[in-house]
């Protein structure tokens, strides 16, 4: 679990919350149903009015990556690569058709058949850059969807203020309501502009971070495998992927 993510939701909120009480605040004057219907239902419809239903569903299934980012396992999968290229030197490529059936990185696995096949390396390289480029692309849109509402969050906010103010103004001659309509116009702001600097934006930042560790493990078996198809010694295979740590 990553406690980064964790601390830096209950800190930064948290910061919010107890600066308002040292002034004399209370936290139920933060609470508004309306203001963050508004804002929270406003900014989800916006995101989707732009995405398309795989892009946002990826979006979804990569927000766990905030509490449970994918183990890469570099200094493993180097271990195995040097592997794969000592049982290649000593038995051949075919000797690896064992090493397919066990492996169970499917990314990994493709590009192993592709050695047993007598792929070309540079047809090799060219196969599995392609995959790698599709889902890394994919991956981006997805984050995007969180930066896009984290801009799209601060305007709706300002909308819901708007509206809270002409509803103060249609019952100016009822000083009952008023106090009701004011909150909402000043909390939908809070809520608009603190969802979009304490949520939004950097969730988009830390997956799009992560996202390229993860492209960059996938070089790196891209790197061996390629390395392998060339016939290169398993020590200099070794000694060229170790600059991915």
């Amino acid at each position: 679990m990553d406690i980064l993510t964790i601390l830096g939701v209950v800190i930064g909120f948290g910061a919010i919350l107890g600066g308002n009480v040292l002034e004399g605040g209370h936290l139920s004057g933060l609470v508004n149903g309306p203001a963050a219907l508004i804002v929270i239902g406003g900014t989800v419809g916006a995101a989707l009015l732009q995405s398309s239903a795989k892009t946002y569903y990826l979006s979804l299934k990569l927000f766990v990556w905030m509490f449970f980012p994918p183990n890469l396992k570099l200094k493993n999968n180097i271990e195995k690569v040097v592997e794969w290229s000592s049982i290649a030197r000593r038995e051949g490529l075919l000797g690896l058709e064992s090493v397919v059936e066990e492996e169970r990185d499917p990314f990994a696995r493709k590009g192993l058949q592709l050695l047993v096949d007598g792929g070309e390396p540079e047809v090799v390289r060219d196969i599995l850059m392609l995959e790698l480029e599709v889902l890394e692309s994919r991956q981006l849109q997805a984050a995007k969807v969180y930066e896009a509402m984290g801009g799209y969050a601060p305007t709706v906010g300002i909308i819901g203020a708007v509206m809270g103010l002409i509803h103060v103004m249609q019952n100016l001659s009822d000083p009952s309501k008023l106090g009701a309509g004011i909150a909402t116009a000043f909390v939908a702001t809070i809520y608009g502009v603190g969802l979009a600097n304490l949520l939004f934006l950097p969730v988009a930042a830390k997956l799009k971070a992560l996202i390229q560790l993860h492209s960059q493990s996938r070089e790196m078996i891209i790197e061996g495998i390629t390395a392998i198809a060339e016939g290169e010694n398993p020590r200099n295979v070794e000694i060229k992927l170790q600059g991915y740590l």
